[in-house]
């Protein structure tokens, strides 16, 4: 068995397993603040086609080079709700607000664009690189 990882080093593609070990996706998108060390959880895909599922990050439990494993059952997974982006936040400052208070407002509150969903294409490459790689 690998040495476990960090969060941080998660990414889109890696193989998802339930707690018995049973594939059940690929990380379609990692949920969390890196700047403040706040793991929230995974997007996962379950399949090609379906909306990716939601899973939180007390329900994971080991994290290996390539590998994530759950604490719940396959069937656990295929209950959990889809994902839904979380919406961007801001500071609004009066229009009267200087220029020093819109500098630190950029820096405390700034607005990353997300990174687009995995599109199928991307799905497929990693379900087939997955299944090559058993």
């Amino acid at each position: 068995m690998s040495d476990p990882v960090s969060w941080f080093l998660i990414e889109p593609g890696w193989k998802v397993v339930d707690a018995a070990g049973e594939e059940v996706g690929s990380v379609d998108e990692v949920v969390g603040d890196s700047s403040d060390d706040i793991f929230n959880g995974l997007s996962v895909s379950t399949s090609l086609l379906g909306r990716p599922r939601y899973v939180p990050s007390e329900q994971v439990g080991s994290i290996t080079e390539g590998h994530v494993q759950l604490t719940i059952s396959k069937d656990q997974v295929d209950r959990l709700g889809e994902y839904e982006e979380a919406p961007t936040s801001a500071e609004i400052l009066p229009e009267d607000a200087g220029a020093l208070r819109r500098a630190e407002a950029s820096v405390e509150a700034p607005i990353h664009p997300q990174e687009e969903r995995l599109n199928l294409l991307t799905r497929i490459q990693h379900a087939l690189r997955r299944l090559f790689n058993r």
